[in-house]
């Protein structure tokens, strides 16, 4: 079974130097920030507590109870979590995916794969250069 490369991924990682690693931090969060904005902007407004329980989470915080996907963790060490929903908006997947009396009307996996490249590509250039200026 394939990992999609992660057990490689995990590999490099834990090669580069701590201070390389820290300085990866702010690219990571600017793309959660940018994924969420792709998400806000796709969201429905009914009367806004939707877009406004978008989250994003940085590494070593918990993400907010009750949000989507899969409620409230800790988000691991180079990893940055973009959520929606919390303890007054639980509704997010039923919006995402619908239910028999309403239909579909999806804005976090949309907006995830709109503002995905853009992101990866900032953190693949901050990777790149944290590890030359780390020699």
């Amino acid at each position: 079974m394939s990992d999609g490369g992660l057990s490689k991924f995990q590999k490099r990682m834990n090669a580069i130097p701590k201070a390389a690693r820290k300085a990866v931090r702010p690219a990571l969060m600017q793309g959660g920030y940018d994924i969420a904005d792709a998400m806000e902007a796709l969201a429905p407004e009914a009367d806004g507590d939707l877009k406004g329980s978008i989250e994003v989470t940085g590494p070593g915080q918990m993400t907010p109870p009750y949000s989507q996907p899969g409620g409230s963790h800790a988000v691991p060490e180079n990893q940055v979590a973009v959520t929606a929903g919390n303890s007054d908006v639980r509704y997010p997947h039923l919006q995402e995916y619908g239910t028999r009396h309403h239909p579909a009307q999806p804005f976090f996996w949309p907006g995830f794969r709109l503002a995905k490249k853009k992101a990866e590509n900032r953190i693949k250039r901050a990777i790149g250069k944290a590890i030359k200026e780390a020699k």
